[in-house]
């Protein structure tokens, strides 16, 4: 099975470099998360309550600089798994000219804002995300 792949652009800001005149790891991960609230604005219909969620683990790996000159950047998303209270999202993003700079996964945790503490995913939840996974 393979999903549709959302995919969003951002632009490199001024103040994304750091002295060593790339942008800096940090950096990459604010990426990953403009990103992933795109993502996940568009796949459950708009920000709110419906869909809250937390990163519970962000793994990343670094495989291109960012340079000033390097955007407009690409970020392609989709969903790899799908548990009980959890999902998995990959972010690949690539530069101008189409190289991957980073390659990310971050677990995703349903979240119920009440109690502070994490919730199974429902239905509706599910047959959203359903439309993103890919397997494999």
């Amino acid at each position: 099975m393979s999903g549709k792949t959302f995919t969003c652009t951002l632009e490199v800001r001024w103040g994304d470099s750091d002295r060593l005149g790339h942008v800096n790891n940090t950096r990459f991960v604010e990426y990953l998360q403009e990103g992933r609230v795109q993502f996940l604005n568009a796949a459950f219909g708009g920000p709110g309550v419906r869909g809250a969620a937390v990163v519970r683990k962000l793994t990343t790996d670094f495989l291109h600089p960012i340079l000033d000159d390097s955007g407009p950047l690409t970020i392609e998303l989709w969903i790899t798994r799908i548990g009980n209270t959890s999902y998995g999202v990959r972010h690949v993003v690539t530069d101008r000219d189409g190289t991957v700079c980073a390659d990310a996964e971050a677990l995703m945790v349903a979240f119920d804002l009440d109690t502070s503490s994490s919730r199974p995913l429902d239905e509706h939840e599910r047959g959203l995300l359903t439309q993103y996974l890919h397997a494999g």
